[in-house]
């Protein structure tokens, strides 16, 4: 996968939405520094110049349907899990694509889609992992380095290039049924919180808190949760929110 290097951009997202037209995919864009990183929600992503893994791939899926398009975030976020279990930190992906250390953030995960023609024309997947900064100054309650968990500083340009190679492995074939099965296993394998027990959640709607574990993760990305009272709910993205 080639990959673009840029000292300075708004976002790798936004770069990438705006050269839609020029770029060839598969193509990984990262920056040195972000002036306007999102995440999930809208969330700003906190990433001090030139210590983290902050980038955007642009990816065309083969005949991918829509319904489908949950299956690339399952393959982004083992790819990540992968790349981290490689360096020795062991880590679970939270629904829908947060990664997890134990419980904090080492990694957030953005993924915008196309749609044309009844299939996913082409993503932008937008990628940001802590990795040798040991200071996080915003609001952010949670987060964690790699370098924190380690004690090891690394060279951005290598993990880059064994980050892109991982993702663009785990994409192959993500338009094949039987691979998004065993996709979603591994998923759900991998959860963060799947272990049974009972959590916290609240709904994002009603502000109502609750306890529950995940009873299941559907193959397009609603959550379901069982109640203490054996109760289903079951949540798209951003309708529900661990505590």
């Amino acid at each position: 996968m080639k990959i673009i290097h840029l000292e300075d951009v708004d976002s790798t997202n936004a770069y990438i939405m705006r050269n839609v037209g020029e770029l060839e995919a598969p193509v990984m864009v990262a920056a040195y520094r972000q002036t306007a990183g999102q995440g999930q929600r809208g969330n700003s992503w906190e990433a001090e110049p030139g210590k983290n893994l902050t980038f955007s791939i642009f990816y065309r899926p083969v005949a991918l349907p829509p319904m489908a398009q949950f299956s690339m975030s399952e393959a982004v976020a083992l790819a990540v899990v992968d790349f981290l279990g490689a360096h020795g930190v062991e880590a679970k992906v939270k629904w829908p694509n947060d990664i997890y250390v134990g419980d904090k953030k080492i990694c957030g995960i953005l993924i915008r889609h196309s749609v044309m023609g009844g299939v996913v024309s082409y993503s932008v997947i937008g990628v940001g992992i802590d990795v040798n900064q040991t200071l996080f100054l915003s609001d952010a309650p949670n987060p964690v380095s790699m370098k924190q968990i380690t004690g090891e500083t690394y060279d951005l340009q290598m993990l880059e290039k064994e980050i892109a190679d991982i993702v663009e492995r785990r994409l192959e074939g993500v338009n094949d049924p039987d691979i998004r099965i065993k996709l979603h296993e591994e998923f759900m394998k991998n959860l963060w919180r799947g272990d049974g027990k009972e959590y916290p959640f609240a709904d994002t709607a009603t502000g109502e808190t609750f306890m529950a574990h995940i009873e299941s993760i559907a193959s397009h990305g609603p959550i379901t949760l069982r109640l203490l009272d054996g109760s289903e709910r079951t949540y798209a993205f951003k309708e529900v929110s661990f505590q």
